[in-house]
């Protein structure tokens, strides 16, 4: 008996694109990444090169989740209150806006 969930070659399939996505940003990464941790949480950041040009990737070793920003979009984050960050952290690993609104 194998047990499956609705959508798991779906997230299968999304699992292996983003971790070969990752790795092809890997290697194009220009300089010495940054290690910054406290007691709640470690993120290593990098610099990478794209054919659009540069970004930050942030990767959280600990679960596995990283993205890659632009220069507009790190500008994005200084345009935010406390507030926002905060209902970010309250829920972890889903988006603040759905797709549906």
């Amino acid at each position: 008996m194998k047990l499956e969930w609705e959508g798991e070659a779906e997230d299968r399939q999304a699992a292996l694109h983003a971790s070969e996505e990752r790795a092809q940003l890997e290697a194009h990464t220009t300089g010495t990444p940054i290690v910054l941790g406290n007691e709640f949480s470690e993120i290593r950041v990098s610099r990478v090169e794209t054919r659009n040009g540069s970004r930050l990737m942030i990767h959280s070793p600990r679960s596995g989740q990283w993205v890659a920003l632009c220069p507009f979009e790190l500008e994005a984050l200084t345009w935010q209150s406390p507030a926002t960050f905060s209902a970010m952290i309250g829920h972890p690993f889903g988006p603040l806006v759905t797709e549906d609104a």
